[in-house]
């Protein structure tokens, strides 16, 4: 429950953090705008005190008895220096001279005078113009004349065409005021209401946001974190191997966490989130008494694993002596170091970088090790880009400073199995340039020949299976790297079971290795390579169309039997999930399908 909740959390608080900066930065713009221009009081002259009514004027009995039309309210005026009298009945209002009953329209001439006479900047006055309506006037729901002034603050004065009367001067403030209002309403349309449909709904998505960020609080801390450890009882993690035989005995307190337990003693399970139950990398096997999963364990490993005993160590509390399978605990405690030994750039966005460590790695295809990355701060100018791809790279916009304030460490998966490497470790580092790289692959991206690096593992139980059953490769983007592992293993050793390799890409220049695979399918009969490309086509051979798509066309439609193939699939996340759920769609079973989805 919780890790789906922090999901939610995250992308509304996404959303609504958009309008949270509306409303903060709106507010400080309106604050700091002069209220004096706001409310048009700047140019503005305050009617003066009406003069004596004439006597010499049509008496109120004598303009009713004259009126053509039923009038159900009379009120004396002045409009400029003019009597008038307001006539108004349940259809229209109308105005008469007081001295002649003759009606008194507001045209073009005397809007302009009444709009001169009630501004005292230094601006000269345009021709008016009449308007039906306008946001300016919108507590005012008749025709407008607007008369506008070619002062600096672009005041335009607003006079009724019933009345006569001064309805509104407006300023360039204003306006900007009224921008700034609209987004901090939320009100799009008329700018006036406070309990518009959007407003109730960011307000209310608000308060749900605080409510569930209390209760993650509460349900992400432990109680005994606030207790010191020397205070805390003393429990045992007891590292296991399949068997159950005992490797390793580890300290703990009570309310740790396996993996802070684990950490403390110097092994470090794989992870890329730190312990933030967000990979799912730092599984562990529960031998004997396994806990109920949680909602992160649901959401982050298969039923299957699950029903194994699998649990996330970031989520595991260690309330009691626990026997723990981690595999090779000895691995895990270990941190290798190795030289970097080339760096070849093999599209725009996807780089080879070849390391040779110090000791010899039994990887197998499939496995990843993790890269530690320090922290670091380097110029862009670090990145070597061949001449090639400096287009590309100018393309997809300015490459920011590389930067990581603290170590973290980031998965990579060996492409080619170190036997066929001289016993190096090969990985196909992807990166994207903008305003935030990612730290791991900003790394990764500056070294050079005769740089160190550290390392941990290799880890993963992304593998082939035992047997000769028919393969189906499907893969994208760095999806590339643990595939192409597995295909070379398989053809070194002579596998004679038919092979499909699917890669999508962009275009022919974001596709790694082609001519590698293209070199592969035409030496062993066994081996079918496809590239599919969703954006061009590129040259004869191309899919123009998404891999996930193409391959139900290319093979899976007219295979004679596809529950009996094996399926192995790594690329990116959107790529993966719509590849599963193509093939769980087509029947395929969950136990034939291996795939790695880079715990991102």
């Amino acid at each position: 429950m919780s890790h789906w909740m922090r999901r939610l959390h995250k992308w509304v608080g996404l959303i609504l953090a958009i309008q949270f900066v509306l409303w903060m930065s709106s507010g400080v713009v309106m604050s700091l705008l002069d209220a004096k221009k706001v409310q048009g009081r700047e140019f503005r002259i305050k009617p003066p005190a009406p003069p004596a009514w004439p006597r010499d004027v049509l008496t109120t009995d004598a303009v009713l008895a004259t009126s053509r039309e039923s009038v159900m309210t009379i009120s004396s005026a002045w409009l400029l220096d003019r009597p008038i009298y307001r006539l108004q009945n349940d259809k229209r209002s109308w105005m008469v001279g007081a001295a002649d009953g003759k009606a008194v329209a507001i045209d073009t001439s005397l809007a302009a005078d009444i709009a001169r006479a009630s501004y005292s900047g230094t601006g000269r006055a345009g021709t008016p113009r009449l308007l039906n309506f306008t946001l300016e006037t919108r507590a005012h729901k008749e025709p407008v004349w607007r008369v506008d002034f070619d002062d600096a603050d672009e005041t335009s004065v607003y006079v009724s065409s019933k009345s006569g009367a001064v309805l509104e001067h407006r300023n360039s403030t204003w306006r900007l005021f009224d921008l700034f209002w609209m987004l901090h309403i939320m009100d799009y349309t008329e700018r006036t209401n406070f309990n518009n449909p959007l407003l109730v709904s960011s307000a209310i998505g608000g308060l749900w946001m605080a409510l569930t960020g209390v209760w993650l609080l509460f349900t992400s801390v432990r109680l005994a974190e606030f207790v010191p450890s020397r205070w805390r009882r003393n429990r045992t993690v007891n590292l296991v191997d399949k068997h159950g035989a005992m490797q390793r005995a580890v300290d703990a307190v009570q309310g740790d966490t396996v993996f802070q337990a684990l950490a403390r003693s110097g092994v470090q399970l794989p992870s890329n989130c730190g312990g933030g139950q967000s990979c799912g990398l730092c599984e562990v096997r529960c031998v004997g008494h396994v806990p109920e999963p949680t909602g992160a364990d649901r959401a982050l490993l298969s039923p299957q694993k699950l029903a194994a005993g699998y649990r996330l160590a970031c989520n595991l509390p260690v309330t009691r002596s626990l026997d723990i399978d981690v595999g090779d605990a000895a691995a895990l405690s270990a941190e290798r170091t190795g030289v970097v030994t080339s760096v070849k750039s093999v599209t725009p966005f996807l780089r080879e970088v070849t390391v040779s460590p110090h000791g010899a790695v039994g990887c197998r295809p499939g496995s990843y090790v993790q890269i530690h990355v320090p922290a670091y701060a380097r110029d862009a100018s670090h990145v070597d880009i061949p001449e090639d791809h400096r287009e590309d790279w100018r393309a997809a916009g300015s490459l920011a400073v590389l930067a990581n304030d603290a170590p973290v460490r980031r998965s990579y998966s060996v492409s080619v199995p170190v036997e066929c490497a001289s016993g190096q470790l090969t990985f196909l580092v992807r990166f994207m340039p903008g305003e935030r790289p990612g730290r791991g692959s900003g790394y990764m991206y500056t070294l050079k020949a005769g740089d160190e690096v550290q390392f941990s593992g290799p880890f993963g139980d992304f593998a082939l299976k035992p047997g000769g059953r028919e393969k189906v490769f499907i893969g994208g983007g760095a999806g590339m790297a643990p595939l192409r592992a597995m295909v070379h293993d398989l053809l070194v050793n002579g596998a004679t079971e038919p092979l499909h390799f699917w890669y999508g890409a962009r275009s022919r220049r974001d596709a790694p290795y082609v001519d590698e695979m293209q070199g592969f399918a035409s030496k062993h009969p066994n081996f079918h390579w496809h590239l599919v490309l969703s954006d061009d086509a590129g040259e004869e051979g191309g899919r123009r169309e998404l891999v996930h798509d193409a391959i139900v066309d290319g093979l899976l439609r007219t295979h004679p039997d596809v529950r009996s193939l094996e399926f192995y699939v790594c690329g990116p996340p959107a790529m993966l999930a719509a590849t599963r759920t193509m093939l769980r769609s087509l029947g395929v079973s969950d136990e034939n399908i291996a795939y790695d989805d880079f715990k991102i």
